[in-house]
């Protein structure tokens, strides 16, 4: 929800979000996943069998250390490019391996607290879920820090493709684009490396 409430203020005035890219789903596509996130968390946070919750709390908790390293990498991924104009693509790529591996850890752990291969995948991926709302959070806060809001309708209506248009608007895209990716790809990967874990896992 802070999420969507840091989003909804990026987007600020709504009626020009569909002046961006693909007639608008650029903008509208994070809202939607966020959304969804919040069913999501309702659904299958509402478990009340205590393996089921035993292996959660620990994604969660496993989770909260991955999104601290994701958050970390985008903060400083979007300052050291604006500053040096520099990738650090040696230090992106360790940050995000050391993410994937902490999923992957959900998922044996939750075996091993269930007994269950498939419960501990979906510890995997709520693990996943919430490193991927904690950068999705970095990505649209760093925005405002970056660049200022686009005050102007000039700042929506200049943007005619990914290599024209007003810097601002530009670099809203980006986030945007970055923050849809995490919330939907995380949760695959995570699920995906947390059933893989999961097979080595012998029950508590």
């Amino acid at each position: 929800m802070a999420s969507l409430v840091i989003l909804g203020m990026r987007l600020w005035p709504w009626q020009q979000v569909f002046n961006l890219p693909v007639n608008g789903t650029t903008g509208i596509d994070p809202a939607v996943v966020l959304v969804g996130y919040i069913g999501l968390i309702f659904l299958i946070g509402g478990s009340r069998q205590v393996p089921s919750r035993r292996a959660l709390s620990s994604g969660t908790m496993l989770g909260l250390l991955a999104g601290l390293i994701l958050a970390g990498e985008v903060v400083y991924e979007t300052r050291s490019i604006a500053a040096t104009a520099f990738h650090p693509g040696i230090l992106y790529v360790g940050l995000l391996s050391l993410a994937w591996l902490i999923w992957g850890i959900a998922g044996l752990r939750g075996a091993q607290l269930s007994g269950n291969a498939g419960t501990g995948a979906l510890a995997a991926i709520w693990s996943a879920m919430v490193s991927c709302l904690m950068a999705c959070t970095a990505v649209l806060a760093e925005t405002f820090h970056a660049v200022p809001l686009p005050i102007a309708q000039d700042a929506w209506n200049q943007y005619e493709g990914l290599a024209i248009g007003n810097p601002a608007t530009q670099a809203l895209v980006h986030s945007l684009n970055l923050a849809t990716q995490f919330l939907l790809v995380g949760p695959l990967l995570g699920g995906a490396l947390g059933a893989l874990f999961a097979f080595f896992a012998k029950s508590e």
